[in-house]
């Protein structure tokens, strides 16, 4: 009985610390009736939320490696290097790519602003030699013959919290690890089709506040893809993904991002940011 005193104390304790208080949103279900859970009780909302205040430097620099697999088993390689910085709410990101000579010299540069304003997004590719914007009804595209949508790499593991509906939906174990299930849905027809999906299923670690699996579903309601996050460590204190796996369930594609040389201690210069940066390729 002192045990169980003892262990519900410290879930109080926790649950606290995550959050502050636990209040009801009007939209979201609250995770119940999982005893053998020692998380504390959080919305769907409340849960996401942990995930988009996680700390992930105020800049960065970073290669990315994608190898892009088809169906047959073919593979292709693309090298970039990459950099983000934050200004106050607003997070500035570009990804320069490097080799093969065919697509190196590509660069995609994005602002993600607090809402309510609209995000910029700009594609530059040599070989038309012109900067081409993204609108917002593009986000849900695939990026340059990836299974990530521009969206995805944009926020990349953090989540645009009011375009959707949160629902917590229970506990499930990922490799090893107990998260949260949370529901997610658009908040309207007209967010669902920028986005492609209908639903997505998230599996959030309290221990790293992110999002260890994530499934798909298209607008008619079919399996679409799964994302995992993997080789999560520590760099200078923040927890860092190192690989991220998608498998597209239609076409049988599948995208591997691999991280390398992360550095969160260099600092990372405005004129990076800039539209000319892309023509010029830092």
């Amino acid at each position: 009985m002192i045990q169980q005193r003892i262990q519900a104390t410290l879930r109080a304790v926790f649950a606290f610390m995550l959050c502050g208080s636990i209040e009801a949103f009007a939209q979201d279900t609250t995770v119940t009736g999982n005893e053998s859970s020692d998380l504390p009780e959080l919305t769907g909302r409340q849960i996401i939320e942990n995930v988009n205040a996680r700390d992930d430097g105020a800049f960065v620099t970073r290669n990315l490696t994608m190898e892009l697999i088809n169906k047959n088993g073919s593979t292709r390689i693309r090298e970039t290097v990459g950099y983000r910085r934050y200004y106050g709410e607003e997070k500035r990101t570009v990804i320069f790519f490097t080799d093969p000579a065919n697509i190196k010299g590509t660069g995609f540069l994005t602002y993600d602003y607090p809402k309510p304003k609209a995000d910029d997004q700009w594609l530059y590719l040599p070989a038309l030699r012109k900067v081409r914007r993204i609108s917002e009804s593009d986000r849900g595209d695939y990026f340059l013959g990836t299974d990530f949508s521009y969206e995805e790499i944009k926020k990349e593991t953090k989540v645009e919290i009011d375009d959707y509906v949160q629902t917590a939906a229970g506990f499930e174990t990922v490799d090893g690890h107990l998260t949260y299930v949370v529901d997610s849905a658009p908040i309207n027809d007209t967010i669902a089709e920028e986005l492609g999906y209908n639903r997505i299923l998230s599996r959030i670690d309290p221990a790293i506040w992110m999002a260890r699996k994530v499934e798909f579903w298209d607008l008619k309601g079919a399996p679409l893809k799964t994302i995992y996050t993997e080789d999560i460590r520590q760099i200078d204190g923040i927890w860092t993904a190192h690989r991220l796996r998608a498998e597209n369930h239609k076409t049988g594609h599948k995208t591997t991002f691999t991280f390398t040389d992360v550095d969160y201690a260099t600092d990372v210069p405005d004129r990076v940011f800039e539209q000319a940066a892309l023509r010029r390729g830092q």
